[in-house]
């Protein structure tokens, strides 16, 4: 088996920020251009990208829950020449309240829209991750997986849903390099937080730092982030 592979450092890589609008994506597009990646910050609304595209970043139109829209992307990115070393998945939103019964079939698929695009994302930029010689992929989670309470339960599912989807890309990662004979040179990570408002820059921080570290010590991880010391706090260890 080849030796381990290095962890050399995000710079040089080209990083897919799904669902870049955001304060937590404004936060990680910063982050990840200052380390000296080459950003693609993908959105809805072309309008709200304009900032991203003034720190640095390849704006991208997408309407990440239309599969041939995500497919189509990933053509004219591959036409251009660019393959994908890093994925991060921000796409999301809150809805809830009302106990069990409150929780409609509505707020279910609005929420599962964020599940619907994280699917579409790493399956057309699959092989960009397999062949990079580093790559990284997250997502978001919540501590409400491990504790999910009554009024948050379709929020709670959508998000188990997703973090099973980023373990299985951990699993497709180590099955690749166990195949080939080789070291993993990818991970995927979840990071959950128990609310994001306040740690969008340590998410965007803790995402560029996981080039910084071997594969194997974070991929199939669950990390903590929360406020204090502003330290990531490993929820478990990688299984694979």
């Amino acid at each position: 088996m080849a030796d381990e592979p290095r962890a050399a450092g995000v710079r040089g890589r080209t990083v897919l920020v799904a669902g870049a609008t955001s304060a937590s994506g404004h936060a990680a597009v910063g982050a990840l251009v200052d380390g000296g990646a080459f950003v693609v910050a993908i959105g809805r609304d072309d309008q709200r990208l304009a900032p991203l595209r003034a720190l640095g970043a390849r704006a991208a139109v997408c309407d990440l829950a239309d599969e041939s829209s995500v497919e189509a992307l990933a053509d004219v990115l591959h036409a251009e020449g660019l393959r994908v070393d890093g994925i991060l998945h921000l796409v999301g939103g809150w809805r809830g309240g009302g106990g069990l019964a409150g929780q409609s079939d509505g707020d279910y698929r609005a929420l599962e829209g964020g599940l619907t695009a994280l699917r579409h994302v790493s399956r057309a930029f699959w092989s960009d991750l397999l062949a990079s010689p580093s790559a990284r992929a997250a997502i978001v989670s919540s501590t409400a997986v491990a504790r999910p309470l009554a009024g948050g339960a379709n929020y709670a599912a959508v998000k188990a849903a997703e973090e099973a989807w980023a373990r299985a890309m951990a699993q497709g990662l180590a099955k690749d390099a166990r195949d080939a004979g080789a070291s993993l040179r990818g991970a995927s990570v979840i990071f959950r937080v128990k609310a994001l408002a306040g740690l969008e820059s340590e998410l965007g921080r803790a995402f560029a730092d996981l080039w910084d570290v071997y594969p194997a010590t974070v991929n199939d991880s669950v990390i903590e982030l929360s406020a204090g010391d502003g330290q990531p706090r490993p929820a478990s260890p990688p299984r694979t």
